[in-house]
């Protein structure tokens, strides 16, 4: 059969192309088509020298920095790639790659990253993020997601068979859509990410620099420990934002290749994660690494941390996205530290391998197809 994948965007490396990667070793022979391509060749290892099939957005004026400013026009370029040569369709979506258009005798799986966040339950803040909350601006901003919505709803009806990436992320399926999406996680290369002895004395903070990742929080909170060593690494939007709250005790190292991040992971005593992420790959890398999680207590770090409660903990959480949770929670870390040895951090990310996810979403698949054919 003919197999088509499909993503929402490239323009970076991170937990989604992860998935994308594993996708395309499990399905070689696919062809890829994706909104718009704008990945740094020293960065295009995960897409297998695979030719891109883009939309035309790839071709508008400042495509490669100001692509999200073309959001009102993205449901408009996915219904454009033209799919009608494929038997299976497999979408990567957080976005609007789910939307592509499909016929009656086309399969159609999506695996879900998360229904678009900024459109549904994080609009408001969204909108306070982005200054488009104001005057004019706000009225048109909220009128263009409310369409986004509508159009989003109705798409899902083009999706034979839903997989999320955490039973969290389910739960917003079935809230949004009125779906059920099987879970399955996504995976972790542990042959890369190995343990190191010992730890040294300094916490890590590591993910892209956007604000809902809420780095400056945990930038703020080790301002009020400055007898501890915070290292930052990541690139984005928020980078000057960051280095400006930086005091003596934080090293913001911006953007870092794989190797320097797993060396970082292997040598901190704890990785700090602040957001409410929809699965997160980086706390499941840190523990791999044997390094525990100082966690927010929502979304996907529920289900790859486990807590004080578990008899093998392999991190901790905080409650509340505030300094003072975090700043407790590292005393609470220090004070038990001896729980969260390199072994349960390992044991606890054995569970998300790549051989585990490629043998889940490739019975899937088949099972789809088989009962796809026999209907």
């Amino acid at each position: 059969m003919k197999i088509a994948i499909v993503c929402d965007w490239l323009v970076a490396v991170g937990g989604a192309e992860k998935v994308l990667n594993e996708l395309l070793t499990c399905y070689p022979q696919a062809d890829l088509f994706s909104l718009i391509d704008f990945v740094d060749k020293d960065k295009r290892g995960f897409l297998q020298n695979k030719p891109i099939k883009t939309s035309f957005i790839q071709h508008l004026p400042m495509a490669k920095k100001r692509y999200p400013f073309y959001l009102p026009l993205m449901p408009l370029a996915i219904e454009q790639l033209d799919l009608s040569a494929y038997d299976l369709i497999l979408s990567s979506s957080h976005a609007v790659a789910k939307g592509v258009l499909t016929g009656a005798n086309q399969l159609h799986v999506s695996y879900v990253h998360s229904p678009m966040r900024y459109a549904w339950d994080l609009q408001h803040q969204y909108l306070r993020e982005t200054g488009l909350h104001k005057k004019w601006r706000g009225l048109v901003a909220r009128y263009l997601l409310h369409r986004l919505r509508l159009w989003d709803v109705r798409t899902a009806n083009g999706v034979d068979h839903f997989i999320a990436n955490s039973h969290f992320i389910a739960r917003r399926v079935q809230k949004t859509y009125r779906r059920e999406a099987q879970v399955i996680y996504p995976p972790v290369d542990l042959s890369r990410f190995t343990p190191h002895y010992p730890k040294e004395d300094f916490y890590l903070a590591a993910s892209r620099l956007v604000p809902y990742k809420r780095m400056d929080l945990i930038v703020d909170a080790f301002k009020e420990m400055p007898n501890k060593k915070l290292i930052v690494i990541g690139d984005g939007p928020e980078l000057n934002k960051i280095k400006q709250k930086a005091t003596s005790n934080v090293e913001v190292l911006g953007y870092q290749g794989n190797d320097t991040l797993l060396n970082y992971l292997q040598r901190a005593k704890a990785l700090i994660f602040a957001a409410e992420e929809d699965f997160g790959l980086i706390p499941l890398e840190a523990q791999a690494c044997g390094t525990p999680v100082i966690a927010y207590g929502k979304g996907g770090a529920l289900e790859t941390v486990r807590g004080m409660n578990h008899e093998k903990p392999s991190g901790l959480f905080f409650a509340e996205q505030t300094t003072r949770a975090i700043c407790e929670a590292v005393t609470q870390f220090e004070q038990n530290e001896t729980l969260f040895t390199v072994e349960n951090c390992t044991a606890n990310a054995s569970r998300f391998s790549p051989k585990r996810f490629r043998q889940q979403l490739m019975q899937t698949v088949q099972e789809k197809w088989d009962a796809f054919q026999g209907r």
